[in-house]
């Protein structure tokens, strides 16, 4: 069984697999479109928000090294995704890396991570949309029912239409065509990289140093069942956490490490990239490189606008300018937070539907869902049915609770691929790679290390709930997919045809 399990997609033949007219997409994209792509998905609520927390709580004005300790993590995930997306320019992103590296099981447990991922990151970040959305509709003296407002109505009913009918817009241009998405993409991240622009400018000038001061505040010892911390770090490593000082600003990167998420997604698009030998480093790397430099210098311009221990929790950025005198700002910053947030439910979305998709080609999901659209080119039956679940999913929920989950299933696929490049370089020395990952295995370790030590400042209850779904996937893969694998299948008639006795067999 083992050698089921862990049997392992060829590089050569999951590049065949996109050439097939069924199952092909249509290549698109070019490097600005995928850095475009990267910047619209990372650059959300996070930063509107988390600067405000972990400053408060956690980091003080040294949240500005937290956000480079997180974006360093990140890079040096993204150097191992960049060498895989070129390498493997195929659909489905670590799950696909992962068949091509680890084996099948591996792949499914990734692929089925992503789908958790992805699917939470749309509904958590569609529900904010609507928060934004119905909050400047008040400030305009219009105001939706309670019942279609995500609150319950006088016969206990409610349903949130707005983060619904986002996520149904939305999926009706991803299933139009990926050009279209860019082009929607391009106007929609330019207004928010203007807003964060204008944020960074404009708040210079009402910098106060002696806000600075002290800029790493003094190590406090805190409960280590309490709040965002892990008591599996005094577990395993017999300390209990502490805010502020330097371990607090490695506990604040863990948790601004979900104003990162997001560039990972830029793989998934690699099968629809002209030139993703040359384009998918440049979309991945660039675009990571862009936010980081963005959220270091927020980071640092709010902590100087007002003292951290006066930052609100909710607006940080809006109040700050509130409190220098400027309540203009506020309006304009939540305006463009709500804009913002339209492209990371979009990419989010686009993520889910190729790993999907990529694994129904593989038919570890019905094959059913791998059939591209004659005339688009997408695949438009997973977009749709995920598209729809989604819409129900955020219109009836409220998964504040479980945004964590987003966090450990990026952070685990992060361990994935770092494990999947020193593998496959071991395996498959020969594959010509554009770009190459460098200080192999020396860099993908430390990404590793890195990676487990975010996981392990995540909450217990996060790990629990994290282990359920992947006992479920696991369930799952034994009743379908193990037996529909298509390249199982290929295997056995492989095999059949070996022993089948030739015609002058006695």
């Amino acid at each position: 069984m083992s050698s089921t399990l862990f049997r392992t997609k060829k590089v050569e033949q999951s590049i065949q697999d996109t050439e097939e007219p069924e199952h092909a997409l249509k290549k698109s994209l070019s490097a600005l479109d995928l850095t475009v792509f990267g910047v619209g998905v990372i650059i959300g609520t996070g930063i509107f928000v988390l600067t405000g927390t972990v400053a408060k709580n956690n980091a003080g004005p040294a949240v500005a090294l937290a956000f480079v300790v997180a974006g360093v993590v990140c890079a040096l995930a993204a150097l191992c995704y960049a060498e895989f997306a070129s390498t493997v320019p195929v659909a489905g992103s670590a799950y696909t890396f992962s068949y091509a590296s680890l084996g099948e099981l591996p792949a499914w447990i990734i692929g089925w991570d992503l789908v958790l991922e992805f699917a939470l990151g749309t509904a958590v970040v569609a529900v904010g949309w609507s928060g934004y959305i119905a909050s400047l509709l008040d400030n305009a003296g219009w105001q939706l029912p309670a019942a279609l407002s995500g609150r319950e109505g006088a016969d206990g009913f409610g349903f949130d239409i707005l983060a619904a009918a986002l996520v149904l817009v939305l999926t009706g241009i991803l299933v139009l065509g990926m050009k279209l998405s860019a082009r929607v993409t391009s106007v929609v991240v330019a207004i928010k990289v203007t807003v964060v622009l204008v944020v960074i400018i404009a708040g210079a000038f009402f910098i106060k140093g002696d806000n600075y001061d002290p800029f790493i505040p003094k190590a406090q010892e805190v409960d280590a069942g309490g709040g965002i911390h892990s008591p599996l770090i005094q577990l395993m490593f017999g300390w209990a956490p502490s805010n502020f000082g330097v371990m607090g600003i490695f506990t604040a990167a863990s948790v601004v490490f979900f104003a990162f998420i997001g560039f990972d997604v830029v793989a998934t698009a690699a099968e629809e990239t002209k030139n993703p030998q040359r384009d998918m480093p440049r979309g991945i790397l660039g675009s990571l490189l862009i936010c980081t430099t963005l959220y270091v210098a927020v980071a640092i311009v709010v902590t100087g606008m007002q003292h951290y221990s006066k930052l609100s929790v909710d607006a940080p950025l809006a109040d700050a300018f509130k409190a220098t005198g400027h309540p203009w700002f506020a309006g304009f910053i939540s305006f463009g937070a709500a804009v913002g947030l339209t492209t990371v439910c979009m990419i989010l979305l686009l993520g889910q539907t190729r790993v999907f998709f990529a694994m129904s080609r593989d038919g570890l999901l019905p094959r059913f869902f791998s059939r591209v659209h004659p005339k688009y080119k997408t695949p438009h039956r997973p977009t749709i049915l995920l598209g729809v679940i989604i819409a129900i999913l955020a219109g009836f929920t409220s998964l504040s609770e479980l945004a964590e989950l987003v966090n450990i299933g990026t952070l685990f696929a992060f361990v994935v691929v770092a494990i999947g490049v020193v593998i496959l370089r071991r395996t498959r020395p020969e594959l010509p790679r554009s770009f190459r990952t460098p200080l192999v295995p020396f860099l993908p370790i430390v990404s590793v290390l890195a990676s487990l030590w975010l996981m392990l400042n995540l909450p217990a209850e996060t790990w629990l709930r994290f282990g359920i779904w992947m006992a479920l996937g696991i369930l799952v893969y034994f009743v379908y997919g193990r037996t529909h694998s298509r390249l199982g299948r290929d295997q056995a008639a492989a095999a059949d045809q070996v022993a089948k006795p030739g015609p002058d067999a006695r």
